[in-house]
């Protein structure tokens, strides 16, 4: 199954549009590789996923085409949640 419709399936990201966007600005990682939408995910994948200052980290438990909201969830498994530090940007001194 593709990589964007995998997350819009499991309701990881709510549209496949979102995820292809996602996914195409190198913010998702498969098995530590960087993925692109189009990617084969299979089930027992590692997915990190970069939601701004958060990186979620999700293992693909199955694959299904179309699946109800209430089992969404059973889709995968999340492993960890981490927020990440938030960087503040360098002032450039200006000479006079």
């Amino acid at each position: 199954m593709r990589l964007d419709k995998f997350l819009k399936v499991s309701r990881l990201i709510k549209r496949r549009t979102l995820a292809k966007e996602v996914a195409d600005q190198g913010r998702i990682t498969v098995n530590g590789k960087v993925a692109k939408a189009s990617s084969a995910i299979k089930a027992g994948d590692e997915l990190a996923i970069r939601f701004g200052q958060k990186i979620v980290t999700a293992r693909v438990e199955e694959l299904r085409d179309t699946v109800k909201k209430e089992d969404a969830a059973k889709m995968f498994t999340i492993l960890k949640e981490e927020r990440l530090e938030k960087v503040e940007p360098e002032f450039i001194d200006d000479e006079e």
